[in-house]
C-alpha cells in the first residue's frame, strides 16, 4: 500500500484549525489507512452538511460533484457497504442524492431502513398519534412565517432555519407542546426539531448497520448534534478500536476526528478509495 496524501482536518479536541485544511495530518492520514485495509468495512454519512453543502432551500440540497461517483466507487469495492443515514425520509434521500444500489439509504434517523435491513410498521395508534403530531407542529409553522413542517413515515419535523429570531420561539413552543406527548420522541438539530412515534437514532442505525454486514469497522462522517448519538456509538483507537468518527464542521463533539467542510469530506472520500484500491 502507497503511503497517503495528506487528508484535511484535523481531531476534534481543539489541536485544529477547523475553517482550514491541514497541509499534513499524520494522524488523519494513519486512521484510513489503517480502515482501509480491514477485511469488511462499513462506510456511512450523514448528507445534509456533508455530502451535500447546506442550503436555505432543503429540496435544493444536492450532492457535491463528485462525492456521490466516490461513494458508488466504495460500494463497488470487495469488501466495502457504504450507507447514507439521515434525517430526511428515504423517498427524499434517495431523490436528491440519486442513491441507488449498492448504496444503502437509511431515512428518519434510523426509522426507515433499505429491505433486507430492517423496517417499522406503524400501529393504528401510532398513525394516530403522528396525525396529531403533524397537526399540532402545522398549527405552529403557520404562525411563524419561515417555518416548515416536513411529514415522513414515521415522524414530523418543523424546520425554523428561515424563520429568522423567531424560529427559536418556534422550536421552544414545539418542545412545550408536541413534544411532550406520551410516546413521541424528540430528536434536536441545527434549526430544527423532530418528532417520532417509533424510537429512532443514527447510534441505532449504525449497530443494525454494522450486524447486518459483519463489518470490521465503521467510518461515519456527520455534521450535526444528532450525528453525536452515531459517534457516541463507534469505539475508534482513543477507546482500542478500529472505528473513525469524523465531525464535519465546527461544534462540540465526540468524535475522534473533524474535517472543515463537504470540500474536505470528498477530498477524503476519495483518498480512501486510493487507499483501498492500492492495497486490492
Amino acid at each position: 500500500m502507497t503511503a497517503p496524501h495528506p487528508v484535511p482536518g484535523e481531531r476534534s479536541d481543539g489541536e485544529s484549525n477547523q475553517g482550514e485544511r491541514s497541509e499534513s495530518n499524520p494522524r488523519t492520514s494513519a486512521a484510513l489507512r489503517a480502515f482501509a485495509a480491514l477485511p469488511t468495512v462499513l462506510v456511512a454519512t450523514d448528507y445534509d452538511g456533508v455530502v451535500a453543502p447546506i442550503v436555505s432551500d432543503p429540496e435544493r440540497a444536492f450532492p457535491l460533484p463528485g462525492t456521490m461517483d466516490t461513494l458508488r466507487a466504495l460500494a463497488a469495492a470487495p469488501g466495502v457497504t457504504v450507507a447514507l443515514v439521515s434525517g430526511r425520509d428515504r423517498a427524499t434521500l434517495r431523490a436528491l442524492s440519486g442513491a441507488d444500489d449498492p448504496l444503502v439509504t437509511v431515512g428518519s434517523h434510523g426509522g426507515e431502513f433499505d429491505d433486507g435491513f430492517t423496517a417499522r410498521e406503524l400501529t393504528d395508534d401510532r398513525r394516530a398519534l403522528l396525525a396529531t403530531v403533524i397537526a399540532q407542529l402545522t398549527d405552529i409553522a403557520d404562525r411563524f412565517p419561515g417555518a416548515a413542517i416536513e411529514s415522513k413515515p414515521t415522524s414530523a419535523a418543523l424546520h425554523v432555519r428561515n424563520a429568522g429570531p423567531d424560529g427559536a420561539v418556534a422550536l421552544e413552543e414545539a418542545r412545550r407542546g408536541p413534544a411532550t406527548i406520551a410516546g413521541v420522541h424528540a430528536t434536536e438539530g441545527k434549526a430544527v426539531l423532530e418528532l417520532a412515534v417509533v424510537e429512532a437514532s443514527k447510534g441505532h442505525a449504525l449497530k443494525v448497520l454494522r450486524a447486518a454486514v459483519g463489518a470490521d469497522a465503521v467510518l461515519y462522517l456527520g455534521d450535526d448534534v444528532t450525528d453525536e448519538r452515531a459517534f457516541a456509538v463507534l469505539r475508534g483507537p482513543d477507546s482500542g478500536g478500529p472505528d473513525v468518527s469524523v465531525k464535519v464542521g465546527a461544534g462540540d463533539t465526540v468524535a475522534e476526528y473533524r474535517l472543515p467542510d463537504p470540500e474536505g469530506v470528498r477530498y477524503a472520500l476519495r483518498e480512501l478509495l486510493r487507499l483501498r484500491s492500492d492495497g486490492r
